[in-house]
């Protein structure tokens, strides 16, 4: 894992087997800007807001689906959309007796595909 220090010196090292797109930083980005980032990727390390996020590419849904497709109680399903809610993940709208959950902007599921595809490459 790189640490602000190290990601400073924006040099991969020799060991480095994956090809990284995109021009490293020529600087870091201001401490706020940082901070905001740390929460946005707190709120997404939960492998059920993992998996939240995954459904919700596909298409916006309600609580009772995703308690479906995930196969975990409704509670828990409820907490973690509040989490991924509070951190400006997903939107919720009301349809009539239902909450239906969007993504707020699809470059978050590019982040949470990435690293569901880096691990998956680490675990062969």
């Amino acid at each position: 894992m790189k640490t602000v220090s190290t990601l400073a010196e924006g040099h991969p090292t020799a060991g480095d087997a994956h090809e990284h797109s995109g021009a490293p930083f020529s600087e870091l980005p201001p401490r706020a800007v940082l901070d905001i980032s740390g929460d946005l990727l707190r709120a997404l390390a939960a492998p059920v807001r993992i998996a939240i996020v995954l459904q919700l590419r596909e298409s916006t849904r309600c609580v009772h689906e995703l308690v479906d497709a995930l196969a975990v109680p409704q509670p828990l399903v409820s907490q973690h959309l509040r989490i991924l809610k509070a951190a400006g993940v997903v939107a919720g709208e009301r349809s009539g007796r239902e909450v239906m959950y969007r993504l707020v902007d699809h470059h978050l599921a590019d982040i949470v595909v990435a690293a569901v595809t880096h691990a998956s490459e680490i675990d062969q």
